[in-house]
Parts: structure tokens; C-alpha cells; sequence
């Protein structure tokens, strides 16, 4: 009888544990993408690294460029697939706005540390409660959307004179980090600039520099996406 509280209660346990991690990434009251909603897709706010031997992270244009092209394809193959009305902004949009994707950069961040990592703030409650604000209404009128998606991606990946100390020191003992994936995409209602979903990704493992991991990645970003119904 035991046993079977126990096999029960685990199964419970497990039935929830998915659900409770979807309420995190919602706004409270948000549930999905109205079917009949377009969304605008951002310009990919990303920059990959490689980390030098003395552990700096040295920008590389190429596997950005490369990254990019990606990361975009991708994306756009998964917003089909989850039946997404979405809409591209124009280069000379995307100038003009660009400060809206310079915002999101630093709101995501805020809720990647104070909602799903430490200090939490008691003001929010444990909840996804944040927001763009009136910043987000020239973006609104430029594309009649009723949301946008943002994403926001930083990678990087231990040179080969990185990897080399990284063998040296760890036979003496001593452990050194090689590169990290971070990663942080939103999903933000144009009409009140409330941040409605949001997933992080925060990992050593990921590459955005050959087309099949960067779909895996962009695969893991929007785990749990509201889907439209």
C-alpha cells in the first residue's frame, strides 16, 4: 500500500513538474498566441566569442555572421511549425528601433537573474511580471503586430591555447571554464508592452557556428512557446 502512495505521488509529481515550469515563463492571465495575432520578429541581438588562453573573450565577426544566417532560418522553421502569423522588420525599421532591442537586452537580463535565478525581488511575487513599457508603441505602429519576439544570444568556445591550459591545469589539479551558451528570447504584447513568455538558456554545451546544432538550440530556447490557437 506503501509502495503504492509512493509510485503515485512520483507520478503526480512528474505530471506537474512540466506545468510549473511553463507557469514560470508566463505572464500571469497569459495562456497562448491568439490565432489570429501577427507577430513581429526582431533582429537577432547575437555575438559569438572565442576565449583566449588568459580566459578573454575575443569577438569573431565570421561565426557571428554565420550564427546569424542560422539562427534566423531556424527560427523562422519553428514559428511555421507552430503555426505563427509573423511579419519581418525592414532594415530602415530596424535602425530606427534598434534602442527597443537594446531595452529588451537589459529587461531580459533583470529577469533572467532576479525571476529564475537570485536576488529574487518581493515586489514580483515569483511571478513574470515585467515589461517594456510605452517604448514599445513606435514598434507597434510600424508594424500593426500585436506582439514581438525578441532573442538575445551570446556564445563562445575555448581556443585551441584555451583548451591547452585547460588540460595543463587540470592535471595540476585546477579547473578553468571553456566557452558558455547564454541565451534569452521573449515574447512582449505591443499593446501594453508586457513581457507575456520568456525562456533562458544558460549552458557549456550549444553551437551556433554549423546550421544543425544552431537549430537544436533555437529548439531549446522555445521549449514551452504559447503556441497560437
Amino acid at each position: 500500500m506503501r509502495r503504492s502512495l509512493v509510485v503515485v505521488t512520483l507520478a503526480a509529481w512528474v505530471a506537474l513538474a512540466p506545468a510549473a515550469a511553463r507557469a514560470q515563463n508566463l505572464a500571469p492571465g497569459f495562456t497562448h498566441v491568439p490565432k489570429d495575432a501577427t507577430v513581429v520578429i526582431m533582429p537577432v541581438d547575437v555575438e559569438l566569442f572565442s576565449i583566449s588562453a588568459g580566459g578573454i573573450p575575443e569577438p569573431r565577426a565570421d561565426w557571428t555572421e554565420a550564427a546569424l544566417g542560422h539562427f534566423r532560418r531556424a527560427a523562422q522553421a519553428h514559428n511555421e511549425k507552430l503555426g505563427l502569423r509573423t511579419v519581418q522588420l525592414s532594415e530602415a525599421a530596424a535602425d530606427e528601433l534598434a534602442e527597443v532591442n537594446a531595452l529588451h537586452a537589459a529587461v531580459a537580463s533583470a529577469i533572467a537573474l532576479h525571476h529564475f535565478g537570485y536576488p529574487k525581488l518581493p515586489t514580483k511575487d515569483g511571478k513574470l511580471d515585467w515589461s517594456l513599457g510605452d517604448a514599445v508603441q513606435p514598434l507597434r505602429k510600424a508594424t500593426g503586430a500585436r506582439f514581438a519576439f525578441f532573442s538575445w544570444v551570446r556564445d563562445s568556445y575555448a581556443s585551441a591555447e584555451r583548451k591547452a591550459a585547460m588540460i595543463g591545469l587540470a592535471l595540476l589539479g585546477v579547473g578553468i571554464a571553456g566557452g558558455q551558451q547564454v541565451g534569452y528570447v521573449s515574447l512582449v504584447d505591443l499593446e501594453t508592452g508586457r513581457v507575456v513568455w520568456f525562456n533562458r538558456l544558460a549552458r557549456a554545451s550549444g553551437d551556433l557556428r554549423e546550421a544543425g546544432p544552431a537549430t537544436e538550440t533555437v529548439d531549446a530556447l522555445l521549449q514551452g512557446f504559447p503556441v497560437a490557437r
